[in-house]
């Protein structure tokens, strides 16, 4: 029988440790075949990128990248999950949100969930996106009130919503401290979202009577939503939802309450993205952030944030919507291993209307499967000790605690969305990304890249509008807007004349030279809404003019090789041109071919380009 040491066993004993500067002389080496020269950290840093709030991703991260101590699960400065357990104990709250008006449709989708997996429920309530106030008994029939956690979303309405659950719970004799959910009183987050002046004298009134009678509810929601959905990066939603609890607790406390109690009636709303590493980051950068909150205000112990993390609608496409599956996949991972205490995966068809119940059934077995299949909760803290994330986790918080800074050197959150510093930083910062997603550096599947112009549309129920914004209110913004609104001119031009608009790609020589950048043209022109014409294959200068006309096209683009491109290109562009050719295209970098108009190549802003060629086209 064989021994082991007693200091166990090594299974890199015979190798010799690697040294940084030896991964570095490999990378030099392939950059230098790329045709980049780069020595030492110059070279890691040319693989390096540069991602939202000027933090920089590198290619490779060791125990050099410090990182402060994240501490205990369920200790200050709680990094690593607000509680002990984590959600090994059993995973993450599976919360559901719904937003039908009509009571009895909402009572047969609220048991249909719960039935379903489903453990907690959000409900629109009031105004025009929600159920009547009067009404919440009748959508709520047959949920018993002390095991399913009810979270409000009333707006305008709370201070009705709440008295009103709070009525129902006693008339079906649901004793007191078995009450739990969160009667969502955000007046800091309406007033981002509408503009108006917020009145927090609704909210700091429930916040004492949920601590003197409703141990198990909560009466405030730190809704950091309306920053993301405004175009907000990651540093931009945790810093304004920091100033928006410090501003919560200076009233709280102000009317009487302790700062335990005051913290104990807050929880955290925040938005999960596709990018899982960043909402990872994101949801421990803020447990750290509120503990040092609690830790100034004299109460560490209290600082232990409660998550409810939200699938991102900024995301979620209304072309090919069934990809946002796998973005709220994503997203739901993201904000699971992140130790979010309640998860909300909204619906793949969220950004068409009112979700059926298909949707509703996949976005609530998403974290079932995660749960139960993949066993996501059976570790704590996952991604804990990973250098990557642990340094993402520290730059992401001094990031945020920066613009929380801002925000209180300018008077606080109240005062900041009055002014409209927080409106101008969001603006900006979605200016910044929009040029990405123009240029398809954040590329959109099934949008920006790779589209099917011949897809059957998703159509869904309209959804009611959400309230209605003044002067100052933040915007809604999505990353598909700008090619969405490339392919309602084409699908307006098509409902018109019978057919989309057309380019004719101009294919030179053989296969093996063309076919990239014919697929490059392809999915560039179909991100538009502009039908490619790809036949006879390949062109030359005698056919290219007879090709053209039968297309029906009235553009054309040239795709090869740069080899091809020196030989044929002028040649091809002058037949086209003379065949009547509005604008000739060439795939790719400009290189100045006489007949050649514009250049498509990686990189180029092609809603710029796809724009202005519809207005070319008469595509109105």
């Amino acid at each position: 029988m064989t021994v082991l040491p007693a200091d166990g066993l090594s299974l890199a004993a015979e190798f010799p440790a690697p040294a940084h500067e030896q991964w570095q002389r490999l990378v030099e080496g392939v950059l230098r075949k790329s045709g980049k020269d780069a020595e030492g950290s110059a070279a890691e840093e040319a693989l390096s990128t540069t991602v939202e709030d000027g933090l920089i991703t590198r290619p490779l991260y060791t125990s050099r990248d410090s990182a402060p101590d994240a501490g205990y699960p369920g200790f200050a400065p709680f990094t690593r999950g607000s509680k002990p357990e984590g959600n090994a104990a059993g995973g993450w709250d599976v919360r559901q949100r719904h937003t039908l008006a009509d009571p009895a449709r909402l009572n047969e989708a609220v048991l249909a969930d719960l039935e379903n997996g489903v453990t907690s429920l959000w409900l629109a309530v009031g105004g025009a996106t929600g159920v009547p106030v009067s009404a919440l008994a009748g959508a709520l029939d047959g949920v018993y009130l002390d095991l399913a956690p009810v979270v409000l979303d009333a707006g305008g309405e709370t201070d009705a919503a709440a008295t009103e659950l709070l009525r129902i719970c006693a008339e079906r004799g649901v004793d007191a401290r078995s009450v739990r959910g969160n009667l969502g009183a955000d007046p800091l987050g309406l007033a981002a979202r509408t503009g108006a002046a917020p009145d927090l004298s609704a909210a700091v009134h429930w916040a004492r009577r949920c601590t003197q009678e409703f141990p198990g509810l909560r009466a405030l929601t730190v809704d950091a939503l309306p920053y993301h959905e405004a175009g907000g990066s990651a540093a931009e939603e945790l810093g304004a939802s920091l100033a928006t609890g410090v501003a919560l607790l200076r009233a709280l406390t102000d009317a009487g309450l302790s700062v335990e109690d005051a913290c104990g009636q807050l929880e955290f709303r925040y938005a999960a993205t596709a990018d899982q590493f960043l909402t990872i980051a994101k949801l421990r950068a803020a447990r750290r952030l509120w503990s040092r909150v609690a830790e100034v205000c004299g109460a560490a112990g209290a600082g232990a944030q409660r998550q409810h993390a939200v699938t991102s609608s900024v995301m979620m496409t209304r072309r090919d919507p069934w990809v946002n599956m796998l973005r709220t996949t994503l997203a739901c991972l993201g904000a699971g291993v992140g130790g979010a205490d309640s998860v909300t995966v909204l619906p793949f068809d969220h950004a068409l209307g009112l979700p059926d119940a298909f949707a509703r059934r996949i976005a609530r077995n998403t974290s079932t499967i995660l749960l139960e299949e993949s066993h996501l909760a059976r570790v704590i803290d996952p991604a804990g000790g990973s250098w990557y994330v642990e340094r993402l986790t520290t730059e992401l918080a001094d990031a945020a605690w920066s613009f929380f800074q801002e925000i209180e050197g300018s008077g606080g959150q109240a005062a900041a969305l009055r002014s409209g510093m927080i409106g101008e930083r969001l603006a900006a910062t979605w200016a910044a990304r929009s040029k990405d997603l123009a240029r398809r550096k954040e590329p959109i599947t099934g949008v920006s890249e790779f589209p099917q112009l011949s897809e059957r549309p998703v159509e869904r129920e309209p959804a009611p509008a959400g309230p209605a914004a003044v002067a100052g209110g933040l915007p809604r913004v999505r990353r598909d807007e700008a090619f969405e609104a490339l392919r309602a001119r084409s699908d307006a031009h098509l409902a018109t004349t019978g057919e989309r608009p057309k380019v004719f790609l101009a294919a030179l020589g053989p296969a093996a030279a063309h076919t990239a950048r014919a697929s490059f043209a392809a999915n560039l022109f179909q991100a538009g809404g502009i039908e490619p014409v790809h036949d006879p294959v390949p062109v030359d200068e005698a056919s290219a003019a007879d090709a053209f006309r039968a297309s029906g096209a009235t553009v054309a683009c040239l795709c090869s090789s740069d080899a091809l491109y020196a030989e044929q290109a002028a040649a091809v562009a002058g037949a086209l041109g003379s065949a009547g050719a509005l604008r000739v295209f060439l795939a790719g970098r400009p290189a100045g071919y006489t007949g050649v108009d514009e250049y498509v190549f990686a990189g180029s802003d092609v809603v710029a380009v796809l724009s202005s060629l519809l207005d070319r086209m008469d595509v109105a």
